[in-house]
Formats: C-alpha cells, structure tokens, sequence
C-alpha cells in the first residue's frame, strides 16, 4: 500500500499544511477560531490502541461498544479505542481531524461521510484496491447486498477508499394529519412539482397561522440539491473519472448502470448559472414567496423534528435517520409517512453515506483493514444498527421488522430510491467541499427571496464565489 501525501506524511504535516488540505474553508479563519479539541475528544491519547474517530459524544463511543467487543473477541491481538470527536457538523468534525494532523496524533481510521470522501481520498485516505483484490471472495457477500451507487460513491480517481455502511436519500416526509385535514392521502410515487405546490397549498389553507407546509434548511443535503437533481442539473458540473474497471466487472458485472460506472465523481466546474439551475432555484423561491415553504436556515435542522412531530411542519426532506427521532418523539407509525422526491425533468434523487477510511499515517494498516471489512458483515452490522436511526447499506437489513415499531408504512420509499431510480447521486462533494457548501450556503437565502432579477443576480455572484473556490484547488 503507497503512502499518498504528496511526499509528505500527514506526521509531519504544519498547521499551515493541515490549512492547504483538501480546501475545508479554513483558510479565511482566524488562528482564534481554529477548531479547538477538548479532552472529550482525545482520550487515552498516547497509548498503544488503533483508534477509531467518529462524529460524535462518548455517548455515541459507548453505543458501539458491543461492536468493538465482537471485534475483540475475534481479533483479540488488536486493541480498539473509539474516539469520539464532537462537532456541530461534518465540516466541523473534518477540520478538528486536521487538527489531529496537524498536531502529529491522527486517528488510525476515521468514520467519513460523502462530504468529506474526496477530501480524505485526496490527501489522507489509504485506497483500499489491493485489500479488496486479496478478499474477493470473502467480500462478495457484502457487495452482492450493497447497490453499486453506494460504492461509486466511495470511489476517487479509480481507487475505491470506503465501504459504505449507512447511507440515506433525501425523501420527502409528510405529516398525515396535516395532509387527513386537507382532505388528501399520500401522494402517488411518481407525483411532480406542480403536484407538490398544490399538496402545500391545500395544506396551508386547512391549517391556517403558525403552519408551514414545507420546511427546509440550507445545506448540501436536503436544501436545494435534491430540486436541482430532479431538475436535471447542479449548481456544479457533473463527471465520472476513469477507471474503476477493475472493481465494476469483479463485482458488478451484471449491474444494469455498469455502462455508466467509472472511476469516481468529478465536480470540477462552476454551473450556477445554468438556465436549469435557475429554474429551480424560482420555483422554490415562488413557494417561499407564497408562503408555503420558509427562507432556509443553515444548519442541519436539529428543531425540525420536534416541529413535525407537532404538526407545524406539514412537509420536509430527510432520510431514514428521521424515522428512530420521530418514533422517540411520540409520534405513532401511522402519524407520518413517507414519498420518493417530486419529480421534475427527472426523479434522481440525491444521497449520502458514511464508511470508515484508512489513514494513509496509520501504525498498522492490516489490523485497521480488519476492522473495516469486519464492520462490512451484516452481523456487525446490526449491533452498529440496531435501530433505524439511518439507513443500513445492506439491502436485506431493510425490511419490515426493522420498521416494525416505528413505521413509516411505505418504508421500501428507502431502498427503492436507488433500485428504481439507480442514476441517484451523491451529494456534490469535490476535496473542497467544505467552501464550496460555504459558497452555495452565502447565497441560497438571497436567491430564494425578492425577484426573479435578484435570483439571476444571486446565482451570477455565486458562480463567480466557485469558480474562485474550485480554481484555488488546481
């Protein structure tokens, strides 16, 4: 396995190097407001444990304690330690990594979501291709219950990096008291914008004040991503890196998008001012205008749930990481339910996943393969999810007795996003990521206020911002 650092390893690294890394946005801030580390997030620093970092409390280290116990006992000669880094969100958890970088104490693995693959593929990440080629046959199992999408995800350059554990699509979650009180059901799967407009519609005339049909926050996923995918488009340019060959035909041969699969996502380009992108971003500005969805906040909604399970939000796009929440906040299987994303020029819908990434620094890179592809086996799987606080990647964990006790009644919407609609992609997220999410997230609220002329102004101003950003990465 090379060592991938542009000469450099991640050890060794300044904290002007760990600034230059994978474009977080960092670079505009002040030396005050470097991402801090607490203790909570380095425990047992210095001792002899692979460590493995993840996004969240020691609560949430604790909660896969059984997980590591399982590992233990089969590979009692590797000693495990989960650290848990907190953060307000993924960018913010990335950058307290290159802290750890910078600082010369990186992770041995690090937990990555789609926002942050290309960063840690191009410049952290150890690919995981001849690892694959040796295990074959001992991971076949898992492929064969993984879509190819979830995969391709993970690829960069022609490398795969990470196994995909929990993904979700950006669906549409309805309240059904709100629709039962408008006199409607849950609309059909295959149901458009105009459709959605008027299901808002009619919801805000039968609730009246202090309603609002369609709440939405800006960010990459969730915001307005997935209205410019069924639109056809992206605020960003779109293409697949070659290669990839040799994973596609050992795993996927008989997958029917293999034509399309290549060696990784490529968002290299600036497309805000695409005819289609403004498009969309009118018609979401006309509901705001109307009143039927809100001027989105940033962040990542953490209010949302309770509002919906209250009755004060009659729509919102989330994945299955809501259902376990809403559960928790009282409402019955029956009280919510859930719909692919309206469809426009097409129905793509827009994903994200998670999976853990070898560091290219690790002590012991074999031992943190083991963790890796002992995580990928369903068994393992199930104690990481016991409940659906996410969507597991393996087909055959989604199923009806894992909705069991919460609902939602059409919870196939989850797994069929991508068996139905398999051109369904990834969130945009190039190495540079964090300042790109920094640029769209600028100029989203403008863009969905005023004028259609402001909305044209807005989207100009936003072009110029990621071409600035995406030209600093070349």
């Amino acid at each position: 396995m090379t060592d991938h650092i542009g000469g450099a390893t991640a050890r060794t690294l300044t904290r002007r190097g760990a600034l230059a890394l994978g474009g977080l946005g960092l670079a505009g801030l002040a030396v005050g407001s470097w991402p801090r580390l607490t203790a909570q997030d380095i425990p047992g620093r210095g001792d002899d444990s692979m460590t493995i970092a993840i996004l969240g409390t020691r609560a949430d280290a604790e909660a896969r304690q059984a997980l590591v116990d399982a590992f233990r006992a089969e590979y009692p000669g590797i000693k495990v330690r989960i650290q848990p880094v907190q953060g307000t969100d993924w960018k913010d958890f990335f950058a307290k990594i290159l802290t750890m970088v910078a600082a010369g104490d990186p992770p041995d693995v690090v937990y990555v979501a789609t926002e942050g693959a290309q960063l840690f593929a191009d410049k952290l990440a150890e690919p995981l291709d001849d690892y694959i080629r040796r295990d074959a046959a001992e991971l076949q199992d898992y492929f064969d219950d993984v879509h190819p999408s979830l995969l391709e995800a993970f690829m960069y350059q022609g490398s795969l990096y990470q196994l995909p554990l929990d993904w979700n699509a950006a669906n549409m979650y309805l309240n059904m008291s709100t629709l039962e009180e408008a006199g409607l059901s849950l609309p059909a799967a295959d149901w458009t914008h105009d459709d959605f407009a008027s299901v808002m519609r009619q919801m805000k005339s039968a609730q009246g004040s202090g309603f609002t049909p369609y709440y939405w926050t800006n960010r990459l996923f969730g915001g307005v991503v997935p209205w410019l995918y069924t639109n056809d488009t992206s605020f960003l340019t779109e293409e697949k890196a070659p290669g990839g060959d040799w994973f596609w035909d050992r795993f996927y041969p008989g997958d029917p998008a293999r034509a399309t699969r290549g060696g990784g996502y490529v968002w290299d380009g600036a497309n805000a001012t695409d005819e289609r992108v403004f498009e969309t971003f009118d018609f979401l500005r006309e509901l705001v205008a109307e009143g039927l969805g809100v001027r989105p906040e940033g962040g990542g909604g953490e209010s949302l749930v309770g509002l919906f399970a209250n009755g004060r939000i009659g729509a919102a796009p989330a994945g299955g990481y809501w259902v376990q929440g809403l559960h928790e906040a009282g409402m019955a299987e029956d009280g919510f339910n859930v719909q692919f994303f309206p469809r426009n020029r097409t129905q793509r819908h827009q994903f994200g996943a998670a999976g853990y990434a070898i560091m290219s620094t690790a002590r012991n890179k074999d031992a943190a393969w083991e963790w890796v592809k002992f995580c990928s086996r369903r068994e393992s799987m199930e104690l990481a999810f016991p409940t659906p606080n996410t969507t597991p990647t393996r087909r055959s964990m989604v199923n009806a007795a894992f909705y069991s006790e919460t609902g939602p009644k059409n919870w196939q919407v989850f797994y069929d996003t991508l068996d139905k609609f398999p051109t369904s992609g990834p969130i945009p997220a190039p190495p540079a990521q964090a300042a790109v999410e920094t640029a769209l997230m600028k100029h989203v609220p403008n863009a969905v206020s005023g004028s259609s002329r402001q909305t044209r102004a807005t989207l100009a101003n936003l072009q110029s911002d990621l071409e600035r950003v995406l030209r600093s990465e070349q």
